[in-house]
């Protein structure tokens, strides 16, 4: 029989409790975030549960119950001598506004739609099969809008086109973009919002996705100088972008060589290749670590079965790291291929061909 290290099993289990802990959390507190229980308390100080209820027009019993997981997970504080409870300022940042760098609001709704297709995973994981983006509950699509969009509302304008070759100064002057992979448009909104002068086209071969970013554009009022298009990442029009962009998407498209290699036919000679891809080392022993751990989940559950169901179905997944990507670009011809930045989240790399 297997002897069994009784400490080593204690260690593992406690692992596994907190992990089941944090996994029927996330339905709560996507439950605070839809229905403002976080938002109601930013900012307020202390409160009790009954103020928390009727600021939200929500029952107090399932509040207090609510709360009390959060509490127990360190997300809001407790004071036992005045039963009241606080969201500390910090935690708010992330929990309650959806303009801060690190909202996790649209992280929750990823979480749920991940749990939706389980059925169409299981099935995939027998059969090799992929999974189309398209296949997902809409929620998916919302999320990963709400989850990305504070990232490159920080990061984007501010430190990554300023990182690549003269590409700002020509997006200040006047320059044709291709957002390829676009899906509800917040990256090519953010562009067009601080570059007035240029002219962006996002291109995704969702069309709800589409929709929902023609809305967005006419919101934010920059509909005269972006156009969205229903399109492949191999067939969308246009021959002489300054710049084309690709925002955590490559590692989803089923051949991302050939994406490469549309995008370096639909530059302009002197043009660039902006490829934003989740952070990534090059080897699985590098990535050992809580946020390498929930790339490899949403790449399993999302990223490679979206892969898997195009053509060439190469399944690069969201964690190929830089070496991987260096050798697609090399493969479609491209002459130049540098990191341009990071951060703790992304890598910003730059190719020319």
């Amino acid at each position: 029989m297997t002897t069994i290290d009784e400490g080593r099993l204690m260690e593992f289990m406690g692992r596994a409790v907190a992990d089941l802990s944090a996994a029927i959390s996330v339905e709560l507190m996507t439950i605070g975030d839809k229905l403002g229980l976080y938002k109601a308390m930013a900012g307020e100080g202390p409160m009790t549960s009954t103020q928390v209820a009727e600021r939200t027009d929500t029952s107090e019993r399932y509040v207090r119950e609510w709360l009390n997981n959060q509490v127990a997970g360190g997300y809001i504080l407790y004071d036992p001598a005045t039963g009241t409870y606080e969201l500390p300022a910090e935690h708010a940042f992330a929990l309650a506004d959806e303009n801060s760098p690190v909202f996790l609001g649209g992280a929750f709704d990823l979480m749920a739609a991940c749990w939706d297709s389980e059925d169409r995973i299981l099935n995939a994981f027998r059969t090799g099969e992929g999974v189309g983006w398209h296949e997902h509950h809409p929620r998916l699509f919302a999320g990963t809008e709400r989850f990305f969009r504070p990232g490159y509302k920080a990061n984007l304008t501010a430190a990554w086109i300023p990182s690549l070759e003269g590409v700002e100064q020509k997006l200040e002057d006047g320059a044709s973009v291709a957002d390829v992979g676009c899906g509800h448009g917040a990256s090519a909104i953010i562009m067009a919002e601080a570059y007035p002068n240029s002219r962006f086209v996002g291109f995704d071969y969702h069309d709800a996705s589409i929709d929902t970013a023609r809305k967005r554009a006419v919101e934010a009022g920059v509909a005269d100088r972006v156009q969205f298009d229903v399109a492949s990442a191999k067939e969308y029009a246009g021959n002489d972008y300054d710049l084309v962009c690709f925002f955590d998407c490559l590692h989803d498209m089923g051949d991302p060589v050939g994406a490469a290699a549309h995008a370096r036919q639909a530059l302009a000679p002197d043009g660039t290749i902006l490829l934003v891809e989740p952070y990534a080392n090059d080897s699985v022993e590098e990535n050992i670590n809580p946020v390498r751990r929930m790339f490899y989940g949403a790449s399993t559950l999302l990223c490679t079965p979206a892969s898997l169901s195009q053509e060439v179905g190469a399944a690069l997944g969201a964690q190929a790291g830089e070496e991987q990507l260096r050798q697609i670009f090399t493969d479609a011809g491209y002459r130049s291929f540098r990191r341009a930045t990071e951060t703790p989240f992304n890598l910003v790399l730059e190719a020319k061909p």
